[in-house]
């Protein structure tokens, strides 16, 4: 129990602003640690019986400090530089693709050498995963992918960088496409950076679930992320109904994204701002996808 005026003699356990006072006021009653709340100097205080300062100072202390790191992440973010250049990049190897492909350049079926093919041997045609995610169907399909995956992509190179960002946007994405090509029947084939946007969504989802799941959360505060990236997942990559949309390779890049996203959380990922780290992830990034042609090309010309 608690009251807003005392008498007696009584241990002060805590002083602060009204608003701290109460609600560290409620830590004790949640402990069923009897106080009193008083006003003096303009300050408010909690006042316990000296039989349990002791405990009522140690959950006080013990609350502060797992506020204190809750918070943590968020005051000590600062977005990386040159997300806008990493989404550039994605924007020109997409326009890139589409014109190489329609244009037909050396002699080649881009669409045939490069798509997602379930009838193919994955250690054969390794690079299919990766040279899917650069190709479309048509005009609107680039439009989409392009609009979509700039904008959470510059997301994600805020969060993780812009090379560390792509890199882990292309390979997730890479992973959905090749368990897409093991699962699927036969004559399975699918284009397109969809799987890599949903990929990147999920990235954003699950670093976003990892980040607010601490040891007290109420459970309430842990979802919100990851609920939020699913209804988008449901929203935009489910097709509504639409026999052309790959709802499994949208499903596999977000779960992939998600399980990385979750892991980046856990090992600090975003607080590692070595500029050596983002230009070895960039250069990484570009030259898989320019190996990945390399041989789809050679193999099919």
């Amino acid at each position: 129990m608690h009251q807003d005026d005392t008498s007696g003699d009584g241990v002060e356990v805590f002083r602060g602003s009204r608003a701290a006072c109460f609600e560290y006021g409620l830590v004790l009653d949640a402990k069923a640690l009897g106080y009193e709340r008083v006003e003096q100097d303009g300050a408010w205080i909690l006042i316990v019986a000296p039989a349990v300062a002791g405990v009522a100072a140690e959950e006080l202390r013990r609350y502060a400090a797992e506020r204190g790191e809750r918070r943590m992440p968020l005051e000590k973010f600062v977005p990386f530089a040159g997300s806008g250049m990493g989404a550039l990049v994605y924007a020109g190897i997409l326009i890139l693709v589409a014109y190489c492909a329609g244009a037909g350049w050396f002699g080649v079926d881009w669409l045939s050498a490069g798509s997602v093919d379930a009838g193919s041997s994955l250690s054969r045609d390794w690079w299919r995963p990766v040279t899917a995610l650069t190709l479309h169907l048509d005009q609107e399909h680039l439009l989409g992918n392009l609009l979509f995956g700039i904008g959470i992509g510059t997301l994600v190179g805020r969060m993780f960088g812009p090379g560390v960002g792509w890199l882990t946007i292309l390979l997730a994405g890479s992973f959905g496409n090749a368990i897409d090509m093991l699962v699927s029947p036969t004559g399975h084939r699918a284009v397109g950076a969809s799987t890599a946007v949903f990929a990147a969504l999920g990235l954003l989802a699950g670093f976003g679930w990892a980040q607010s799941t601490g040891a007290r959360d109420r459970r309430l505060y842990r979802w919100p992320p990851l609920f939020g990236g699913v209804c988008l997942l449901l929203l935009l990559g489910a097709g509504a109904g639409d026999r052309h949309v790959d709802v499994l390779g949208h499903l596999l890049g977000f779960a992939a994204g998600t399980a990385v996203g979750w892991a980046f959380a856990l090992c600090g990922m975003e607080r590692r701002r070595a500029p050596a780290l983002q230009w070895f992830a960039a250069a990484a990034a570009l030259l898989l996808v320019t190996a990945a042609w390399g041989a789809a090309l050679q193999t099919y010309r």
